[in-house]
């Protein structure tokens, strides 16, 4: 009877929570789909149930890593397949939704802090570089292909990782200001950064059993990603210099 209460108890601390959660949502301008709509609500369901125990966001962050480095183990370490495929792909989704959900755990309990942040922001950036290793060295392992194909993985580690210090440190310096900050996305941004979406990155995953399909999907990600790096740069640059002249 008491653990039939005591579940019931968390159930409808779960529920109001999601709600709230819901509520003081962030802003989605310029955030691509998956990472909106399906990401944030993964996370928010999460965080949702956490709060009703001790983990904390720092649990959450780790927690992220964790089920990430499954998922990139699994390609690293196994040859290719479906079930392989899908398996990892569903450890790295689940990563992804882990890292959405530390900070809402941290707005939830009012706990969000530049230590908090900070970790969060360290984590993305090793998960950004060790993704396209462990393509690299997954195709290395199990492929015959070239060594020009190889290094697409290197590139597309290099443009991914410059681009997400780009976007971060950006945001770090225009926090608060419509002139580089969240009001500044373009109109078409949602559409405009898909391409760098992790959620559908990951999910290009699933054709890994499939090494010639999944290296054009793959290689046109690197593509546009390169593309989006150069256009990050370009517009940032232009943004933080009228700030500087504004201030």
């Amino acid at each position: 009877m008491n653990a039939t209460t005591g579940r019931l108890s968390v159930d409808r601390g779960a529920r109001a929570a999601y709600a709230a959660l819901a509520r003081a949502q962030k802003s989605g301008a310029g955030v691509p789909w998956y990472m909106r709509v399906v990401n944030r609500r993964a996370g928010r369901l999460i965080a949702a149930v956490a709060a009703q125990t001790r983990a904390t966001p720092n649990h959450m962050t780790a927690a992220s890593f964790a089920a990430f480095l499954a998922g990139a183990g699994l390609l690293v370490g196994l040859e290719p397949g479906v079930p392989m495929a899908v398996g990892a792909m569903l450890l790295l989704q689940l990563g992804f939704a882990f890292d959405s959900a530390d900070g809402q755990l941290a707005r939830l309990r009012g706990t969000g802090s530049p230590a908090g942040e900070w970790l969060d922001h360290v984590v993305d950036s090793a998960r950004h570089l060790l993704f396209h290793l462990a393509v690299l060295i997954a195709l290395h392992r199990f492929t015959d292909v070239s060594d020009a194909v190889l290094l697409v993985p290197l590139v597309f580690a290099l443009v991914s990782t410059v681009r997400f210090f780009a976007q971060i440190l950006a945001e770090q310096l225009a926090r608060r200001d419509p002139v580089a900050g969240p009001e500044s996305v373009p109109r078409f941004g949602v559409w405009i950064q898909a391409p760098a979406d992790t959620g559908l990155l990951n999910l290009v995953v699933v054709l890994w059993a499939w090494t010639t399909a999944f290296l054009w999907a793959y290689g046109v990600f690197a593509a546009l990603n390169t593309l989006l790096l150069a256009a990050t740069f370009v517009r940032r640059h232009r943004e933080l210099a009228a700030l500087g002249r504004e201030s």
